[in-house]
């Protein structure tokens, strides 16, 4: 019976017709039921929602009347509703906040309401569907599905609300047949205040469960393996050969908030012929999965979110051109706006993003709009460096932990060989390193030249030298993440990239690393 039950829910995905027939329809009905429903709230008056919402061209007529926003915009609005106040951004009080950068005291807080939660659960479960119905998945349900959620606690600066992580917020909606038949562990089980503390646990009660998916940021996997191994070795007196023999039924890996790319090779080590599946959700919304392992990205259309995009290099002007989805071109880098059943109205994610098909929309996560190196007039961004880095990694066999690019300091510059030659240095804590690491630059430096034309002429006119590869101890990133953050968990990432050493420096001096 549950299976007809799953069998109809993944028709009902594949059915809705107008997903691929008419995004442009079905973006301008959402937008007007958006203005509708937030035309009495103090931020819909200031903006006319009312009158937005009867224009014939409502998106036209939105863009041109609703500005752009960023946090600074709506920080004392959100302020206030923390406090209790009503009908602000979103219509009524809101009770739940997602921490999308920072801390609840010092980070971007954003209201969650039931309707937004609603939302981001749907499009998980969509993409838990397509899995199914697409790779014959059912045997999923045979075992059980381990998520890692972040955390949410009571805030005592507001009485009477809740804050967190967008994964633990939406984690307390999902449906409760998946909760009690399903979910490896209960809720409470999952949601710690101390991560590391939250993992161990997770490996004791998990090592002997039948673990067919997976579900987390891609990041914490190593940590999570190590205490899975030993685990394993405590009941067992002996390590295991690999992850797959803890969880040799492992079906897939649901991943999220990070880039999976820097992984993957590590991950197919531990866990075996397993699928994997890329999201793309953050605290604003849900706003793309994998329907296929083998395809990009599809852009979800049923989570109510409103998309517009933005130039990312006509985003510092005075008034960039927002593009709708029917505007959008393949092979363009754009930055993310978001209307959103959240409150947040045309608002920067500050990712960018950049399709890979229009029919339907399939897209890849170049990164963040911090995420970009011009120091040498070399525009490169976080996607080509993930990109070099899994090129490096199939051809030396190497696999990686972490990673992050800066440029050379000229103190490291003018101890070497070359003077003051400008280049990158790629801080890189290796779980498997290469046998030789110069081939190992080289091949970064050879993938880059051939996909980013601005990195290639600099590389031609010698005005970039060849990138310096740091291998850094095991665990440095990680020491890093303490202490420069208050809390680490499932949201704390490590930049990829930097146009200065802001994150180079400090693990430099955390880790005395071998420089090739």
């Amino acid at each position: 019976m549950f299976k007809h039950y799953l069998r109809a829910a993944t028709d009902a995905f594949w059915r809705d017709g107008d997903r691929f027939d008419n995004p442009a329809q079905r973006q301008a009905r959402l937008l007007r039921r958006l203005l509708r429903t937030a035309a009495d709230t103090e931020w819909g008056r200031a903006h006319d929602f009312a009158a937005l919402a009867e224009a014939p061209d409502v998106a036209r007529a939105y863009q041109q009347h609703a500005p752009l926003t960023d946090y600074d915009d709506i920080r004392s609005q959100v302020e206030r509703m923390r406090r209790g106040e009503t009908d602000v951004l979103w219509p009524g009080t809101v009770e739940r906040y997602g921490v999308s950068s920072g801390t609840v005291s010092d980070g971007k807080v954003l209201p969650a309401p039931e309707a937004a939660l609603r939302a981001k659960v749907r499009g998980s479960a969509d993409a838990a569907f397509s899995y199914v119905a697409n790779r014959s998945g059912w045997s999923l349900f045979g075992g059980k599905a381990l998520t890692l959620p972040g955390r949410v606690e009571r805030d005592p600066a507001y009485p009477g609300t809740l804050a967190g992580e967008g994964s633990a917020l939406f984690s307390q909606r999902t449906a409760s047949w998946f909760r009690q038949f399903y979910q490896a562990l209960p809720n409470n089980d999952l949601i710690w205040h101390d991560w590391e503390e939250k993992l161990r646990a997770v490996a004791h009660r998990t090592v002997e469960e039948d673990v067919r998916a997976l579900v987390s940021v891609p990041s914490w996997m190593p940590v999570l393996f190590e205490m899975l191994r030993e685990e394993f070795s405590r009941r067992h007196g002996r390590p295991p050969d690999t992850i797959r023999e803890i969880w040799p039924n492992l079906r897939v890996f649901f991943s999220g908030g990070v880039a999976l790319a820097p992984y993957r090779r590590l991950l197919e080590r531990e866990l075996g012929p397993v699928d994997f599946i890329e999201s793309y959700a953050a605290t604003e919304g849900f706003f793309a999965f994998q329907d296929h392992p083998a395809k990009d990205m599809l852009l979800h259309l049923g989570t109510g979110v409103f998309y517009e995009f933005v130039r990312a290099d006509e985003l510092g002007e005075e008034h960039p051109r927002r593009y709708r989805l029917e505007e959008v071109e393949t092979g363009v880098r754009y930055v993310l706006f978001v209307t959103a059943n959240c409150g947040l109205w045309a608002y920067g994610v500050r990712d960018v993003i950049r399709f890979t098909s229009t029919f339907p929309h399939r897209l890849v996560v170049a990164g963040r709009v911090a995420e970009m190196m011009d120091r040498y007039g070399e525009a490169l961004f976080a996607e080509e460096t993930r990109a070099a880095l899994a090129r490096a990694c199939e051809q030396s066999g190497a696999t990686v932990r972490e990673y992050h690019v800066a440029p050379r300091t000229t103190e490291a510059a003018e101890a070497a060989s070359d003077g003051n030659a400008p280049r990158h240095q790629w801080l890189v804590e290796f779980d498997e390193a290469p046998a030789d690491r110069r081939a190992f630059a080289r091949a970064l430096d050879e993938h880059l030249q051939g996909a980013n034309r601005h990195y290639g002429i600099r590389r031609e006119t010698d005005a970039l030298r060849m990138p310096e590869v740091v291998a850094l101890p095991e665990g440095a990133f990680h020491r890093w993440l303490e202490d420069t953050h208050e809390t680490v968990s499932a949201q704390t990432k490590v930049p990829r990239i930097a146009d200065d050493r802001h994150v180079a420096g400090p693990l430099l001096r955390l880790a005395d690393g071998e420089t090739v």
